[in-house]
């Protein structure tokens, strides 16, 4: 029994008062989706489908947890476990995702899952347990902040969404309307891959699988997304989103290596808020990304302002926090090696190396 209450994993609660964490059953993913739908901390990145994705595209063991009070779903937390060799053992809440970590509805229920996750980690003998939070939870364990996110509230009438960006970014905006750019929703994922893929190459990253966005597709059904931009026929931009209560999410994009000069990039994100708000969401999250990058910069030229994220380690037996980013300078060299890789090449081998990242 831990010190406020709650039993951790394999035991049974005492009384209707008590919170018992154990594992997601298959039967319990509807109960999963129905909290994480109402619970104001939840992401998208907390809904059950990505324990399916991430275990069938990447061949991860995954742990979610959840919180019950008599008989209740109070609380969540998805957790991955990734073991490789070149980067080392951890738990992370959540992998391939911005957002994770503990979505309750009450404190009890939250430090449950906490004890028992810690526990996990103990158990597993990790380096590190990871928490990916939109808020801070545990000021006193060590932490990054290299990561922000931009979000901004999507107004009901259209015109006031193409008003509020900066005037710069509209006239470019303007600029892809001008050259006769056209958006189609695709039914699957290949024209976007294909995009995707170069764009990560150019940038000395390895590509995620195609199987992975395919999945994506599979699970998440209408709440995944692909648009793509065309000029005369040709595809030149497109981007994967999510879809989760009122936000949209434009996750993975990727454009052709000639389609700044079209204003592509900002056509596809006005488009995609344009039908967003055509549809009735009212919240655009522009996701995830470093502080002193063009990404970073292109967001908050966009009117976005960048909120921190934060992300936390609970060290277990890893002396410091990893570093498995493209800034680290150790990485700089495989970064040149790898834009240089023909694209099969690239596109074989990337799985294999990205599976780990997490």
């Amino acid at each position: 029994m831990g010190p406020d209450g709650s039993h951790f994993l394999g035991q049974a609660g005492v009384s209707s008062l008590s919170v018992e964490v154990r594992a997601l059953q298959v039967q319990d993913a509807a109960r999963w989706d129905e909290f994480v739908f109402a619970c104001p901390d939840a992401t998208f990145f907390h809904r059950a489908g990505w324990k399916s994705v991430i275990e069938r595209a990447f061949g991860h063991r995954t742990h979610y947890l959840l919180a019950e009070r008599a008989g209740a779903i109070v609380g969540v937390l998805p957790l991955t476990e990734i073991k490789s060799r070149l980067f080392g053992h951890a738990l992370i809440s959540n992998v391939f995702c911005v957002y994770g970590g503990i979505a309750a509805g009450d404190d009890m229920a939250r430090a449950a899952l906490d004890a028992a996750a810690q526990k996990l980690a103990r158990e597993l003998k990790v380096g590190h347990l990871e928490y990916r939070q939109l808020k801070p939870f545990h000021a006193d364990w060590p932490k990054q902040d290299l990561y922000f996110t931009f979000r901004k509230a999507i107004d009901p009438d259209v015109d006031a969404n193409m008003q509020a960006i900066p005037r710069k970014q509209r006239a470019m905006v303007r600029k892809g309307i001008k050259h006769g750019l056209v958006a189609e929703i695709d039914t699957n994922v290949d024209r976007f891959f294909t995009l995707f893929a170069d764009n990560v190459k150019r940038h000395g990253t390895p590509a995620l699988p195609k199987r992975y966005f395919a999945l994506l597709k599979e699970v998440f059904g209408p709440d995944c997304e692909v648009l793509t931009v065309l000029h005369k026929g040709e595809v030149i931009s497109s981007v994967l989103s999510f879809y989760f209560r009122d936000e949209v999410l434009p996750y993975y994009a990727g454009d052709r290596e000639d389609a700044r000069h079209l204003a592509a990039n900002d056509f596809k994100y006005w488009e995609l808020m344009r039908r967003g708000c055509e549809r009735g969401y009212r919240l655009f999250d522009y996701g995830r990304s470093k502080r002193g990058t063009g990404q970073f910069d292109f967001k908050k030229n966009w009117g976005f302002e960048p909120q921190q994220l934060h992300y936390e380690y609970y060290l277990v037996n890893a002396p410091r926090v990893p570093e498995h980013n493209p800034t680290n300078p150790k990485y700089r060299l495989f970064i040149e090696m790898w834009k240089r890789l023909p694209t099969p090449v690239a596109n074989a081998l990337g799985p294999h190396i990205v599976k780990h990242l997490g």
